[in-house]
């Protein structure tokens, strides 16, 4: 023990000052911990404004710019594919440099994106409109990867919540976000600009104001220090037992890192594919922006606002039963907005709330998974390229939603992603399978 001892202080000794002592102290290590969740609730307090442009007047935009429902769908589709690659550029950033590197670098390009739209807008130029679109996803990867850094140093038993508490206070600004959308239009058309250009301008300050909290704030890095306290006990359990010298490599879970990945994928399809139509599909049926903006805002609410219940919820009872719910939660939904009329706006208003709600129990077991799943060593880099996956398939999902509409109905979409949600049953029945 001695041994071990001696091997873990010299472990501390090579790290930087500012990390080694969180290496050796329990305490520093739960002070971190804490002041990093801070960090990162002020941050997304920020992130969730400028996520809600894109989602509420970007299908908007593009309906008013190209002319055609069908296309309504390409930003959303472009700015979730442009988050695909942001997601793994991020990841594999915040694997090499940290965190703070990572989620500040992806914000702020997020913010730049969303300054391209407003220029777009304001001189009506569709590849403009197309190419910011793809960098204004950098912010949208970024909001959901940031839940990730409340996790490097939680106990596992409380890793879930953790995460919800990263997640529910982006409703803030998420919400506020929509239901500005009039103001920020009013602001957009004082100066001569289109107004559904004002909530890209509200998404450039809150996207570039994310990454200052983090660029200044969020240090030491969480993340590096989860790596460098996971290699420390590596090298003790080395010195203690040489039977435990590939006992990093043995935690990976692949299955665990595919049921994870499997069940996000399918809820950001559905809720994507769902969501970026509604504005469309209220606009035809008489509903003003105002209106519309009250309903994305009540569905960005539900997205996040539960978060700490279910994370309590996936901590108490696993993210198997959470699943479920999920799945179940998404079929009421998609139902509901079937065969709601148009002119409802009290059930818009609750197929979309249960829509968020059945995203966020999917999202937070899902991630829950992954990060059960993998040791600090490789998590960053698998947390990156798994969010690749879900941005890709929400990319799908908005790119599909207008051709299905324009095509068909708003009912049918509503349908297809009641359908594809069922997908989760057997996807989790399959995870309880013992490995041979």
């Amino acid at each position: 023990m001695a041994e071990a001892n001696v091997g873990l202080g010299e472990r501390a000794q090579n790290l930087s000052g500012s990390i080694a002592e969180y290496v050796i102290s329990t305490e520093k290590q739960r002070q971190l911990h804490a002041k990093t969740l801070r960090v990162v609730i002020f941050s997304q307090i920020f992130g969730g404004a400028g996520l809600a442009a894109g989602i509420t007047v970007g299908a908007l935009l593009a309906q008013q710019m190209l002319g055609s429902d069908g296309y309504a769908g390409i930003p959303t589709a472009l700015f979730t594919l442009g988050s695909a690659g942001a997601a793994l550029s991020v990841g594999r950033l915040s694997q090499r440099s940290g965190r703070r590197a990572g989620l500040a670098t992806g914000f702020i390009a997020g913010g730049f994106g969303a300054i391209g739209v407003v220029l777009a807008a304001l001189f009506h130029s569709v590849p403009l409109l197309f190419l910011s679109m793809l960098i204004y996803g950098a912010g949208t990867a970024t909001n959901l990867q940031a839940r990730y850094a409340g996790t490097d140093l939680a106990l596992p038993a409380n890793r879930a919540k953790a995460i919800s508490m990263a997640m529910v206070f982006t409703t803030f600004g998420a919400v506020a976000g929509p239901n500005l959308v009039n103001i920020t239009g009013q602001l957009a058309a004082s100066i001569g600009a289109p107004k559904l250009s004002g909530p890209f301008m509200l998404a450039a300050v809150a996207y570039l104001a994310a990454g200052l909290v983090l660029l200044l704030f969020l240090r030491p890095d969480p993340y590096l220090v989860a790596k460098a306290i996971a290699e420390a006990e590596r090298t003790k359990a080395i010195l203690k037992e040489e039977k435990l010298i590939h006992a990093q490599e043995n935690a990976i879970h692949k299955k665990g890192i595919m049921v994870g990945a499997t069940v996000m994928l399918l809820t950001q399809i559905v809720m994507v594919g769902i969501m970026t139509m509604t504005p469309v599909h209220m606009q035809h049926h008489g509903h003003g922006l105002g209106e519309v903006g009250v309903v994305i805002g009540l569905h960005v609410a539900a997205m996040y606002l539960p978060s700490p219940i279910t994370g309590i919820l996936v901590d108490r009872f696993g993210h198997r039963i959470m699943s479920y719910a999920s799945g179940f939660t998404l079929l009421i939904a998609g139902l509901l907005a079937a065969s709601a009329p148009g002119e409802s706006m009290e059930l818009l208003v609750l197929a979309l709330v249960l829509l968020g709600l059945g995203w966020n129990f999917g999202f937070i077991s899902g991630t829950s998974a992954i990060v059960d799943a993998t040791p600090p060593q490789i998590r960053a880099k698998t947390q990156g390229t798994v969010d690749v996956l879900i941005a890709l398939g929400g990319a799908s999902g908005g790119a599909l939603s207008g051709m299905v509409v324009a095509q068909s109905s708003y009912a049918a979409l509503s349908l297809a992603g009641s359908v594809l949600s069922l997908l989760l049953i057997p996807v989790v029945v399959w995870s309880r399978r013992k490995r041979a």
